[in-house]
């Protein structure tokens, strides 16, 4: 399985998601600014692996800082991080957990803190590839035998530190020894499905074919898809699900056609503060992504362009939350609570 994110002694090792599947490529950041940019312009995407990206570039920066305030410097570097995508929430929770083990070791030697530092981010990748498989084990039981499951986006190993969230559940029904396909949808307009999706499922060896984003209706209708199963970038309290831009028509279509519709993601994904989706910032990306497809232009010049990347699925259309600590299910103000608290 691809390795998405590593800790080496030169740096931060990221695969370049951008040029994939043309390219397998991989990129060292060698300092935190390098880290934040490489979030920023999607080299790394995903929000469990934006969050471990996170948490590196915290230890990265610390570990390079020079003389002066390691408060200051902890700051600056934390405070440069979360301003790279605003939706994911694994991103804040992981900066914040690495400020949490900041604040236990003030006053202990520089070094000694650095190591720590560095210590805590790789628990947290090799944590997240845990809670992966996890989620996989919890969810494999609601995928149908015989059937094709539909997926949008890249909840996968590339999204994750490892295994993923989504495919994670894919992964452990055929381990369990489920015979099921899969339909990806392409993901305009970054197309995560048709570059990245399907070329970690063929990886895989799992039966995989791709379709247009605009072709999930018809074949949500013909009977073959047995469940949807997409990540989260962010999950309210009641249950409201933020994930990429065009999930909510998929599971308008899934209701419509009686097809289960389950979101996949880890307990750091759930943000209980927020009462509703309604509260969830969207991240707006350039304009570029949708007038151009591998930086060929698509659209006539000058034409006024939206690009959300994500919206957010109300919890009236979500069947089930799969998590590391079990499945939810409605009322979610009540289920999700209860998991969070472990």
């Amino acid at each position: 399985m691809v390795e998405t994110i590593l800790w080496t002694d030169d740096g931060v090792v990221m695969i370049d998601q951008r040029v994939l599947p043309l390219e397998e490529k991989y990129v060292t950041c060698r300092t935190y600014e390098e880290v934040a940019e490489a979030i920023r312009s999607m080299v790394i995407r995903g929000a469990p692996a934006i969050g471990v990206a996170a948490a590196m570039g915290v230890a990265l920066g610390v570990l390079r800082a020079g003389e002066g305030s390691l408060d200051d410097a902890v700051e600056t570097i934390c405070d440069t991080l979360a301003r790279t995508r605003p939706t994911a929430v694994n991103l804040f929770w992981a900066i914040d957990r690495m400020k949490r083990v900041y604040g236990t070791l003030r006053g202990r030697p520089t070094p000694e803190i650095r190591v720590r530092l560095v210590e805590e981010a790789q628990r947290i990748r090799c944590e997240d590839i845990e809670i992966n498989r996890s989620i996989g084990r919890h969810g494999a039981g609601l995928v149908p035998d015989g059937k094709v499951v539909l997926t949008h986006c890249n909840a996968g190993a590339l999204a994750t530190a490892g295994y993923g969230t989504a495919l994670g559940v894919i992964r452990a029904a055929v381990e369990s020894g489920k015979n099921i396909a899969v339909y990806a949808d392409e993901t305009r307009p970054f197309l995560q499905g048709a570059r990245l999706t399907v070329w970690e499922l063929m990886q895989d060896q799992i039966p995989t074919t791709l379709i247009t984003d605009n072709m999930a209706g018809h074949f949500l209708k013909s009977g073959r898809i047995g469940c949807v199963i997409v990540g989260a970038d962010r999950i309210a309290a009641n249950g409201d699900v933020a994930n990429k831009v065009g999930t909510y028509s998929v599971a308008v279509l899934a209701k419509e056609n009686d097809v289960p519709f389950y979101v996949a993601a880890p307990i750091s994904t759930l943000d209980l503060t927020l009462p509703s989706g309604d509260d969830i910032p969207i991240e707006q990306r350039h304009a570029s992504e949708v007038t151009h497809v591998f930086g060929a232009r698509v659209a006539p010049e000058g034409v006024p362009v939206e690009n959300p990347a994500f919206d957010v699925t109300p919890n009236r259309y979500v069947s089930a939350i799969i998590t590391e600590r079990g499945v939810a299910r409605p009322p979610y103000e009540e289920s999700l609570p209860r998991l969070a608290k472990g």
